[in-house]
């Protein structure tokens, strides 16, 4: 058996399957989208937790055999949110999610450095983690200064 999850925006994922690659058993554990001002996204990397808590629970109370006998676990998930740890691997702020438009202003100074177009072969989105990274540092210093670990939702929860 294995058990795979994601973690979605709206939710956390789990899926329960056999050597076969066949599904045994499905939970969901539902999330919500703070959106304190116009563009932002947000969410308590807590609560992606007790998502994953609630979907395995569900999976337990369906299938205790089989998960009791899993042998392995994939993880996938929502990706570009900056999820800011402090030195202690403690929570510094709620999570900033993907589409999250507040970092538009330093998108657009990374992009107009041709450096970041040539090293990487892309445009600078907003949605991607180094422009909210530049945000909380141009907003938020108290909380940057503390910055020692950026992880990605799903290495987050991980």
């Amino acid at each position: 058996m294995y058990l795979g999850l994601d973690l979605g925006t709206s939710g956390v994922k789990a899926l329960l399957i056999d050597d076969h690659q066949k599904v045994i058993g499905a939970g969901n554990g539902s999330l919500d989208v703070s959106r304190p001002h116009p563009g932002w996204s947000e969410q308590d990397p807590a609560h992606w937790i007790e998502a994953c808590e609630a979907a395995i629970a569900e999976l337990k109370a369906s299938h205790p055999k089989e998960l009791a006998a899993v042998k392995g676990i994939g993880l996938s998930g929502q990706m570009h949110g900056a999820t800011l740890l402090d030195a202690s691997d403690k929570v510094l702020r709620p999570c900033i999610l993907w589409n999250d438009t507040r970092s538009h202003a330093e998108a657009a100074a990374l992009d107009a450095d041709p450096r970041f177009r040539k090293l990487t072969g892309n445009i600078v989105f907003p949605g991607f983690t180094a422009p909210k990274l530049a945000w909380v540092k141009n907003n938020e210093p108290a909380i940057f200064a503390r910055v020692a670990k950026v992880l990605l939702p799903k290495d987050s929860l991980r």
